[in-house]
């Protein structure tokens, strides 16, 4: 966790106090060689991501604050050069005045909720990180019709899945895809399918839940699918593609 120097000369910090609008409430206490370093913040970071590829899991998480918008970017792109695709991005703002920005990434697979990571404004939509949630609508159906057709679905599959009835909420693991056609055809073609389920080396961990959409007298539920644990986008992607069309019918 890291809160860095954030310019890379005194002549831009004192610049970048006469460009605000109005005078901060507090007068800024910080010595000069905390707000200063060569390359800025952005070169700070960079040297925290560097190391973190020799350090890789023994940090769950790395996490700095920035103090310009723009520095999320450019780190941002680092990140993926350097093959990460769990990362997440936020703002603060800070009473009326001031905002600041962070940056949190991890090797590891475990996923931040949506909230947590593209909590962010006015930043470009091809670098926010792939969505941890999927939400879908089934307009004409109960919470009852809904959790049952999924709950029937899931216990056929070989994964591991518990689902709780009275807080329409379930927690599933696959080691992998095991619910596209060739998958279903393999299980078919033999006589006993086991697959062992090891919940910290799943391809994929999943929460489904199931909630009432509108008011008390309206048919109408939702369905949300969370990300929790995983590398491969288009592993949960395809999983959700197939909860929806078994939910729906089809």
């Amino acid at each position: 966790m890291c809160n860095p120097p954030f310019y890379t000369s005194r002549e831009e910090m004192i610049g970048a106090a006469q460009a605000k609008e109005r005078p901060p409430f507090s007068a800024c206490t910080g010595a000069e060689v905390e707000m200063v370093t060569t390359g800025g913040e952005v070169e700070f970071v960079s040297r925290m991501i560097d190391e973190s590829l020799n350090l890789r899991e023994k940090v769950l998480w790395y996490t700095s604050m920035l103090g310009k918008l723009s520095s999320v970017s450019v780190l941002v792109e680092k990140l993926i050069e350097c093959g990460n695709h769990n990362y997440a991005v936020t703002e603060f703002v800070q009473g009326s005045k001031t905002k600041r920005w962070a940056i949190a990434w991890s090797w590891a697979d475990l996923r931040p909720t949506v909230g947590v990571a593209r909590n962010i404004t006015h930043f470009p939509k091809h670098l926010l990180p792939f969505p941890s949630e999927y939400t879908f609508e089934v307009p004409d159906d109960t919470i009852d019709g809904v959790s049952q057709r999924l709950n029937d679905e899931l216990v056929s599959l070989p994964v591991q899945w518990t689902w709780r009835k009275n807080l329409g909420t379930g927690v599933g693991f696959a080691m992998e895809n095991v619910w596209s056609r060739q998958a279903r055809r393999k299980m078919r073609q033999a006589e006993q399918m086991i697959i062992p389920i090891d919940e910290s080396k799943a391809a994929l961990g999943f929460k489904v839940q199931v909630k009432k959409t509108g008011g008390l007298e309206e048919k109408g539920t939702t369905v949300i699918i969370r990300w929790f644990k995983g590398e491969d986008s288009v592993l949960f992607e395809s999983f959700c593609g197939m909860v929806k069309r078994k939910i729906e019918g089809r």
